[in-house]
């Protein structure tokens, strides 16, 4: 630790060495100076662990969003900036996203209920129209889970989940066997 020190020290005094003269000279007391100056770098620093965020934690601005599905209504809180996929997995709501949110497959399909909501959304890349394409039940106002971001503009979104979902992978899996 006395180590790390000295060589924290020999860093300053070499920052420090251009701004002084180079000269000794005992009557100014360059010497003196240039000693205090630098023994501050020798006392204890006291340092703490916390992180601001950590003693001043923000609030996480939420939505509210609405599923539907066979068994009826669930209402739940949705953090801004969070995937539709990702906020109906912490809430246990059966949105498959076999692809992991990676927008390649169409098993997170949702159809928006509102015309106004789906307005709102950003349009579909091209990437997730060709997933769509292989949906079922697909209608004009659907879209993947897992590429629909919750903004403040969608708070209230109502999102309806079709009665089935098509996985290709599963398919592929069960033809080869």
């Amino acid at each position: 630790m006395l180590v790390s020190r000295f060589s924290g020290l020999g860093r300053q005094m070499i920052n420090y060495l251009p701004k002084v003269p180079l000269t000794y000279a005992p009557k100014t007391g360059n010497l003196h100076a240039s000693y205090s100056y630098f023994s501050h770098a020798l006392k204890p620093k006291t340092f703490s662990t916390t992180t601001a965020h950590e003693e001043e934690a923000p609030q996480v601005e939420e939505i509210s969003v609405i599923f539907v599905d066979n068994n009826g209504e669930k209402h739940i809180k949705v953090p801004v900036g969070t995937s539709i996929l990702e906020a109906a997995h912490e809430n246990d709501i059966e949105l498959e996203g076999a692809c992991e949110g990676s927008c390649a497959c169409s098993t997170c399909h949702v159809i928006v209920r509102d015309m106004e909501y789906y307005n709102k959304l950003e349009d579909p890349t091209d990437e997730e129209n060709d997933m769509l394409d292989l949906a079922f039940g697909l209608t004009e106002t659907s879209r993947l889970g897992c590429q629909m971001i919750a903004t403040p503009e969608l708070d209230g979104i109502c999102l309806e989940l079709p009665a089935a979902t098509r996985n290709f992978a599963v398919d592929k899996c069960a033809k080869a066997t």
